[in-house]
């Protein structure tokens, strides 16, 4: 039986990541920083799917505990066979608005701990011969939205680049990215997304699902929703700064909404 480790696992896509992947048969390390809900979400994956599951709490803005999650992704007695680097989080207000202190631990979070836990687990991978990493990045990364779409386009092209470097080894690394999807996310960044169209959002667990599906089919980018991949491909077809402006536009918008 193969072992997943999910960040971020106790809501949206990241339960979904590990409630999916619990039905497949994967025993599950769920990451995250509250415990209560840890222990909750490992009891119903247990309770329904019969798989081992273990808890492992840590706030990945703290580097001492990302290398907490990184030694247990390089012991060799219980290897992990898939990453799932999810943990994430976004912040209403503009850069120059927030503090370098919120701004540096959501860096540390969407990108030091991405860094820090993939070298990890490529590692161990790569010496078994097998496994594979999923970092979750956004369709965000195609814009310019502040720190939080620059962060996103890190993921995206560093999962690139570590992708090409496996290449070969049994071992393989995907970027996952979704956009607007039905999660706590933008309800804890106090971000009023309700005139954004139905149309517009994913389903966590349809995310999920395709992330899992492509990366079966070892697919270096996943875009999941047909919605996402018509906007990624303007995107990449138009001027940049045309990207630029209209993603400008886009974000003074959400700003100025109330919370």
């Amino acid at each position: 039986m193969t072992t997943a480790l999910v960040t971020g696992a106790t809501a949206g896509i990241g339960y979904e990541f590990a409630r999916q992947l619990a039905e497949r048969g994967h025993d599950i390390v769920l990451v995250a920083r509250d415990r209560v809900r840890l222990e909750n979400v490992s009891d119903e994956l247990r309770r329904d799917y019969k798989i081992r599951s273990e808890v492992l709490v840590a706030d990945l803005s703290d580097r001492a505990q990302i290398g907490k999650v990184a030694q247990r992704l390089a012991e060799d007695a219980r290897p992990v066979d898939l990453l799932v680097n999810n943990a994430g989080y976004g912040m209403k207000k503009g850069f120059l608005a927030n503090e370098i202190e919120a701004e540096e631990a959501m860096l540390d979070v969407l990108c030091t701990s991405v860094l820090v836990l993939s070298h990890a687990a490529a590692r161990a991978m790569r010496a078994r011969g097998r496994g594979g990493i999923i970092n979750v990045s956004s369709v965000a990364s195609y814009a310019s939205m502040g720190t939080y779409s620059a962060a996103k386009a890190w993921v995206r092209y560093f999962s690139e680049g570590l992708s090409r470097e496996l290449t070969g080894s049994g071992v393989s690394c995907m970027a996952l990215c979704p956009g607007f999807t039905h999660t706590e996310f933008h309800e804890r960044g106090r971000m009023n997304m309700s005139r954004l169209p139905e149309f517009m959002w994913l389903d966590a667990a349809a995310v999920a699902r395709q992330g899992l599906d492509d990366a079966a089919k070892g697919k270096i980018v996943s875009v999941p929703g047909g919605q996402y991949k018509t906007l990624v491909g303007v995107m990449n077809a138009v001027p940049r700064v045309l990207v630029r402006d209209v993603s400008s536009v886009i974000a003074r918008r959400r700003r100025t909404q109330g919370s």
